[in-house]
């Protein structure tokens, strides 16, 4: 048996012993809150191009190499199936293919590479051995947990990432260890699917603003599943993976791993550390620079009326170094979801910044890359690229001299100012809408808010693939 005395036996322990009776009431709200907003974020990602294409794929490997009778509901599809791990790829490629889940600090997005490995797997499993409500509850902190505590491992990990992006990383061992508490595993295998997932891990950030970053959650949420399996059939590994410099250690400059808390004594991260939950669907660094934009806005033109742009002179944007997000001339809907600049022209343009935002029609218009043209960056050098301390400044000068200048420090979703739950279930209606009917729209936010009740959570999937009028009708940012 794995022992506390290395860490990676220490994660194991945690994995394998954490029990319902470990689940606080503030944990279970926070968590359902997160699995409403993957939910929703993960149907409306169902009508993306990305999606789609990850979807031919899983379809052409699930009838060339699949013959069992074992499948797992695609969301918002309601005719097709999949094997468990084609399922939670593809719908893993959903929750992400427009960049709006959640986000956690350090920076990670950490549901999409959890949730639809525990939705597929909860389809799995025969009668007798049906997981309740409180189980699954129970296994998603898990795995959003050991993400966590693998990121506090590194100063590095704060930061906006450079060179791995962390769902990769960690989502894909914590989609391990969540599959892993599902499905029952004992502490020596807990300790192997840890070892496995690690080969599985790591995806250069160079592909973020590009059609294959929603691949890496889906990758995540697949392969951690996947390292579950081998662990119970007895696959082995490095015991010591999370230990070593050579093991997970391989992802980080600084890494400095320590053992974890004794379940005595155990407090979870998410209890302390809360998500942050986007209104819009781009990099959460967007939505600072579009509240102090839209601010700035409100100095130069009425709500309802047009902006005048060749009053505007130059517009000053002061935010922080992280290449990958500042793209001075974005050409593709991915490319604009990654833009300091596209975002805040968009919403000094319109604003507001919403899912229409990122078309092709609105990112090409010629008056906003007019706007565009007149954009000057700054980067002060105690605006940090991380996700806790980073603010966004908007200087907007006219043509006859005068300059309105804003300031974000902490947008409406970050973790120190939530999203209402009003306002979370109004973001989840907008998007699962656009593939879902109203009954089943209901059912699913009446069902997650009552998921610890559940005697089998894997009622929750017949209202997934129930699909409904599409509503393409979507401007609201919340």
């Amino acid at each position: 048996m794995p022992t506390l005395e290395s860490v990676t036996g220490s994660f194991a322990g945690i994995i394998h012993g954490l029990t319902t009776s470990n689940l606080t009431e503030a944990l279970i709200q926070r968590s359902k809150r997160m699995i409403l907003d993957t939910l929703g974020v993960g149907l409306i990602g169902t009508t993306t191009e990305v999606f789609h294409k990850a979807l031919q794929y899983s379809k052409v490997r699930h009838f060339q190499i699949y013959s069992s009778d074992i499948s797992s509901t695609v969301w918002g599809q309601p005719d097709l199936r999949l094997p468990p791990l084609y399922a939670s790829f593809v719908n893993g490629v959903a929750v992400h293919s427009m960049d709006f889940d959640d986000t956690w600090h350090p920076a990670t997005h950490p549901s999409g590479a959890v949730l639809p490995s525990l939705i597929a797997l909860s389809e799995t499993l025969p009668s007798h051995q049906k997981k309740s409500g409180l189980d699954f509850l129970l296994a998603f902190n898990v795995g959003i947990e050991v993400q966590g505590r693998l990121m506090r491992f590194s100063n590095e990990a704060s930061n906006i990432p450079r060179r791995f992006h962390p769902p990769a990383v960690v989502g894909t061992m914590g989609s391990a260890a969540a599959s892993s508490k599902f499905l029952g595993l004992d502490q020596v295998q807990c300790r192997q699917a840890l070892a496995i997932a690690a080969s599985y891990s790591g995806a250069p950030m160079a592909n973020a603003g590009t059609q294959t970053k929603p691949l890496h959650i889906g990758n995540a949420g697949r392969h951690g599943l996947e390292a579950a399996c081998f662990a119970f059939l007895g696959l082995e590994g490095n015991k010591q993976i999370l230990d070593l410099e050579s093991g997970f250690g391989a992802f980080y400059h600084d890494y400095n791993p320590q053992a974890l808390p004794s379940l005595e004594s155990y407090n979870w991260l998410l209890e302390k550390q809360d998500v942050a939950i986007k209104r819009f669907p781009a990099h959460l660094g967007m939505h600072w620079v579009v509240d102090a934009a839209c601010a700035v806005r409100k100095h130069i033109a009425g709500d309802n009326e047009p902006l005048l742009i060749d009053n505007i002179q130059k517009i000053v944007l002061k935010i922080p170094e992280a290449k990958y997000v500042s793209r001075p001339l974005p050409s593709s809907e991915h490319e604009a979801r990654h833009s300091f600049q596209f975002n805040a022209c968009t919403a000094l343009l319109d604003g507001l910044v919403s899912v229409q935002s990122f078309n092709d029609q609105n990112v090409t218009r010629p008056e906003l890359q007019k706007m565009l043209s007149k954009i000057e960056v700054l980067h002060p050098s105690d605006n940090q690229p991380n996700f806790e301390k980073l603010y966004c400044e908007v200087s907007v000068t006219l043509t006859n001299g005068t300059t309105f200048t804003e300031r974000c420090n902490t947008f409406y979703g970050h973790w120190r100012k939530p999203l209402s739950n009003e306002d979370l279930v109004k973001k989840f209606r907008s998007n699962a809408l656009t593939v879902l009917s109203e009954d089943g729209v209901d059912s699913i936010v009446e069902m997650v808010n009552k998921l610890e009740d559940l005697s089998d959570c894997s009622e929750l999937c017949s209202f997934l693939r129930q699909r409904g009028q599409a509503n393409s009708k979507q401007e609201r940012s919340f």
